[in-house]
């Protein structure tokens, strides 16, 4: 099939979002692989010498293709996740998983490779060049090619399975939290509920066909029940269904098949099984391989140091939140589903002002606006709408440019929630940076956050937390666009140690505490006036309110995450549940219910990459609390000179040197974690 039959196969420019259908992604998928495995075959013959341009070179351009069409596939199985994606999906799923398996265990390659290594050539090669070499041979030793021929279908299987796995435990989860559903008829019960939420919760009721206010366990629906529900009962119920998507209760809306708790078993049997075929103790040290930290051991370490540091803290924040409960509230026995509701009054009460408050000022314009002006200040860069096709009405374009006009890099940007979506927030790459015959081509990004879409005729709003979020993202997309990569393997978020890619994200956070970007970011909806400053010296005294609760409940997951991997034998007696309440006992200061399953919805480490890696949240807030602190040590977030260096060292750099070294060049040092201590107000006097 030609490109021009199949939009998926047409690689001239942008996706083509206005023309491809499911019934592409098959045909498409199976053309790719056989050209791959052609092009393999080609590259592996003794008449292909082990040259950049002959071999390296020739199969990252050659495989480009293949990785961009199913790149397409998956985002599309992401973000409208109807039936017919999703089978199109999962029926090239396993192939796609045979054929990556295969390239990793390929030792015709991998000697290649080897042979190249050994060349005089290889130290005339770029510094890009030379680490993708280095690169390669690592993650072939990582993907089996050293294996006995007698072993390597078995190793085949479980990366098979264990990809298959990881797209149905998400499925479960989105299954399970977009059928429950709590209708309300009695307006009563709503008190405490913002006007924009009720409004949101009618018009998904009317959508549906009933009568009355409609919630469900999507976030912009969940959160503020949570949070502003004077309605004990109704956040008890809404907070049991949260706990429980996923897993083995079969009541309100759970089917049996929708429970992960079989699939996480299963996940953790063969990454153990993946682990001792090639010849680690277990699965932590195959993830920690290509990554910072070293072992397990120093990564557990660093968690329990900064638990012992941030738990005082965290059962202050408990002690107060118990006290106010009782004295103010009048709720003796405080409960897991009163803590976020609590939270806000005692916010309210000890600082005047409340998130919804703030959140009438964060209107969806100002802040996009307020965004790219950051990044525009910082970078010396202009951002510009563009025009592209989209998978969504929703969802829009937009172009990185020169001062002087110049294509820098594009990025689609579909920041409100849908039923068919998957949750969370996240960046994703459609194309990346890498030179050409003809020139550079230019990378893009995929910007996705699910905020609550706009009601009638006024902008959507958005709390702090979520212009937080979008600015996160926002960190992971220059991270990816402007880099001065031109290989594939090491532009943009490519080779980057996976505990260092959190490190830009992060780094963007910091801008939304700053008034001199809130002024300029800030718009009333009904009013039109900016955040006063009166308000903003209110958020930023309570700018670390719980953040003591907050680091606990990272941590717990971290660890959880790393003792899962490490130490937890998935066949023994002991469950996953026994686990997670084993590292409560350790480091948590909130308890949840027994019948909490925390776990069955972990998707980071069970549906996707942060398998013994959900620590390189925090291992990376450390780097970009230290590294913003750069910034004020000169005593403006937009130093030019700072601001340079931050993007020659850290983003421009992508994958093509360690981030270890990156850090250093940018800072002179080794990082400290007294930068984030500081930021979240844990520093002792």
């Amino acid at each position: 099939m030609t490109s021009t039959a199949n939009p998926l196969l047409d690689f001239s420019d942008l996706p083509r979002f206005d023309l491809i259908q499911p019934e592409h992604v098959k045909p498409a998928i199976e053309s790719l692989l056989a050209d791959g495995r052609t092009l393999i075959e080609r590259l592996t013959a003794e008449s292909t010498p082990a040259t950049w341009t002959d071999f390296a070179g020739a199969l990252s351009d050659g495989l480009e293709g293949f990785g961009r069409a199913w790149g397409i596939v998956g985002h599309l199985h992401s973000v409208n996740d109807v039936p017919a994606w999703r089978e199109a999906y999962n029926e090239m799923l396993p192939e796609v998983s045979r054929f990556y398996t295969e390239l990793g265990q390929n030792l015709a390659l991998f000697d290649k490779y080897r042979a190249l290594k050994g060349r005089p050539e290889y130290a005339t090669l770029s510094r890009e060049q030379q680490k993708i070499i280095d690169n390669e041979i690592r993650d072939f030793r990582l993907s089996g090619a050293e294996l006995p021929e007698d072993q390597k279908p078995r190793y085949q299987a479980i990366m098979e399975e264990l990809s298959q796995l990881a797209a149905k435990f998400s499925e479960n989860l989105l299954d399970a939290t977009s059928a429950f559903a709590e209708i309300i008829t009695d307006e009563a019960l709503l008190a405490g509920l913002p006007d924009d939420v009720k409004e949101a919760a009618r018009l998904n009721a009317e959508k549906a066909g009933l009568t009355g206010w409609k919630f469900s366990l999507h976030a912009p629906s969940y959160g503020p029940v949570m949070q502003y529900a004077d309605n004990r009962e109704l956040r008890a119920r809404m907070y049991r269904a949260f706990a429980t998507r996923a897993a083995e209760f079969a009541d309100g809306s759970s089917k049996p098949e929708w429970d992960n708790t079989p699939i996480m078993k299963r996940l953790l049997e063969l990454r153990a099984e993946d682990a001792h075929m090639l010849g680690f103790a277990n699965f932590a040290e195959v993830s920690l391989l290509p990554k910072m930290a070293d072992t397990p051991t120093q990564v557990l370490a660093f968690l329990r140091d900064m638990a012992a540091k941030a738990k005082p803290f965290a059962q202050r924040d408990m002690a107060e939140l118990l006290a106010f409960a009782k004295d103010e509230l009048g709720i003796a026995d405080f409960q897991p589903w009163d803590a976020a509701y609590v939270s806000e009054k005692l916010l309210q009460a000890r600082y005047a002002f409340s998130e919804q408050e703030v959140k009438r000022y964060f209107t969806e314009p100002k802040v996009v606006a307020g965004l790219f002006k950051v990044v525009e200040s910082l970078f010396t860069v202009k951002v510009k709408p563009d025009n592209a096709p989209v998978w969504d009405p929703d969802v829009r374009f937009y172009r990185i440019e020169t001062p002087a006009g110049e294509l820098v890099g594009q990025f689609y940007m579909d920041l409100y929630a849908r039923e068919t979506k998957r949750g969370g927030a996240w960046m994703d790459e459609a194309r990346s940076r890498k030179r050409t015959a003809g020139g550079m081509q230019k990378p893009i990004a995929y910007l996705n956050c699910n905020f609550a879409r706009p009601v009638g005729d006024k902008p959507t709003t958005f709390t702090h937390d979520e212009v937080i979020t979008l600015f996160h993202e926002a960190g992971h997309g220059l991270h990816h666009l402007l880099t001065r990569g031109e290989e594939l393997g090491v532009s943009g978020i490519h080779g980057v140690e996976w505990d260092a890619v959190e490190l830009p994200s992060q780094f963007m956070e910091n801008y939304c505490w700053e008034w001199e970007v809130l002024q300029g970011m800030t718009a009333h909806v009904d009013t039109g006036a900016p955040l006063p400053r009166a308000l903003y010296d209110k958020m930023l005294a309570a700018k670390n309110f719980q953040s003591g609760m907050m680091t606990v409940r990272q941590l717990e997951f971290s660890i959880f995450d790393m003792r899962l991997h490490c130490e937890f034998d998935p066949k023994g007696n002991k469950t996953v549940m026994d686990l997670i309440r084993e590292v409560r006992d350790e480091v948590a200061v909130l308890i949840p219910p027994e019948w909490h399953r925390f776990p069955n919805s972990f998707s980071h480490i069970f549906g996707g990459g942060y398998a013994a890696g959900y620590y390189s949240y925090k291992w990376a807030e450390v780097l970009s609390a230290d590294c913003y602190a750069a910034f004020e040590e000169a005593g403006n977030p937009f130093d030019p000179a700072v601001g340079k260096r931050y993007l020659d060292e850290i983003l421009a750099m992508g994958g093509s040197r360690p981030a270890l070294e990156n850090f250093r060049a940018f800072r002179g040092r080794d990082p400290s974690p007294d930068a984030l201590l500081r930021h979240s107000g844990m520093i002792a006097t």
